[in-house]
C-alpha cells in the first residue's frame, strides 16, 4: 500500500449516540479504534468534527434572538470541544494527537498552522482540525474540505450514518437506490446530499476525491485505504 493522508470528516450528531445529545463515550472510543487502524498501518490522518451533538449555528439562530453569526460562533466552540474528547480517546489507545483550532485558544489546543499540521502529520500523529473555517456562514464539511486540501490528503472520507450516497433518504424510502458513483456535479444536485454546495464546488475544483461510508460499520476506513469500495460511495 502506498503511503497515504486522508482526511476523515465525523459529524458531531454520531458522537451523541441514542442519548440524542452529548458524548457517548463507547462510540468515541469506536472511532478512535478506528482511526487507530489506518495509523498503525502507515496513513497520515486528519479529522474535522461537526458540534451537532452539543449546537448548530443555524438552530441557534432561528427565531432571531441569537445572530446567525453568533450562533455560528457557538457551534464552532462545539466542534473544539468535540475535538477535545476525540483527543482524548485516542491518547486512551496510545496515539499521539494535535488538536489544531481556527480561533485561538492557547490554554486548550494549538492554533491552526497548515505547516505545523503537515509537520505533525509528517511524524505520524493525528490532527484533528477544530473550530471550523473560523467564520460564520461556513460548515464543517467546507472546513473538512479545506483542510484536506490544505494538508495535501489523497481523500476525504466521510464518515456516515449510512452505507454511501442514495437517490432518496435510505431510512425514510426502502425503495431508495445506492448510487456507488456520482461526478461532482451529480453530487450537486438539490436531491443530492453529500456534502453543501460550497464543499463538494471546493472538491470539484481541486480534484478531491469525496468518499462516503458507513461509520458504524468496523473496518469500513481499513477497507478503504485498501481499495475496497463497494460499502461506499465515491464522488470524483
Amino acid at each position: 500500500m502506498a503511503k497515504q493522508r486522508v482526511l476523515v470528516k465525523f459529524s458531531g450528531e454520531a458522537l451523541a449516540g441514542e442519548s440524542g445529545y452529548g458524548v457517548d463515550t463507547s462510540i468515541l472510543k469506536f472511532i478512535a479504534e478506528e482511526i487507530k487502524q489506518l495509523v498503525d498501518n502507515g496513513v497520515e490522518v486528519g479529522v474535522v468534527i461537526g458540534g451537532g451533538n452539543i449546537i448548530r449555528g443555524v438552530t441557534a439562530a432561528k427565531d432571531g434572538i441569537i445572530k446567525r453569526t453568533s450562533g455560528d460562533y457557538m457551534g464552532m466552540l462545539a466542534t473544539v470541544i468535540n475535538a477535545v474528547a476525540m483527543q482524548e480517546a485516542l491518547e486512551y489507545l496510545g496515539m499521539r494527537v494535535r488538536v489544531q483550532s481556527a480561533i485561538k485558544m492557547e490554554q486548550i489546543c494549538e492554533t491552526f498552522i497548515v505547516r505545523r499540521a503537515i509537520r505533525h502529520l509528517e511524524k505520524g500523529r493525528i490532527v484533528i482540525f477544530a473550530a471550523g473555517t473560523g467564520n460564520p456562514f461556513f460548515t464543517t464539511d467546507t472546513a473538512a474540505t479545506l483542510r484536506a486540501i490544505e494538508i495535501g490528503a489523497d481523500m476525504i472520507i466521510k464518515a456516515t450514518k449510512v452505507d454511501g450516497v442514495y437517490d432518496k433518504d435510505p431510512n425514510r424510502y426502502p425503495e431508495a437506490k445506492k448510487l456507488p458513483v456520482l461526478s461532482y456535479d451529480e453530487a450537486l444536485a438539490d436531491d443530492i446530499k453529500v456534502m453543501d454546495d460550497t464543499s463538494i464546488a471546493l472538491a470539484k475544483e481541486n480534484r478531491l476525491p469525496i468518499l462516503v461510508c458507513d461509520m458504524f460499520q468496523k473496518g469500513n476506513l481499513m477497507a478503504i485505504i485498501h481499495g475496497d469500495y463497494e460499502k461506499c460511495s465515491i464522488v470524483k
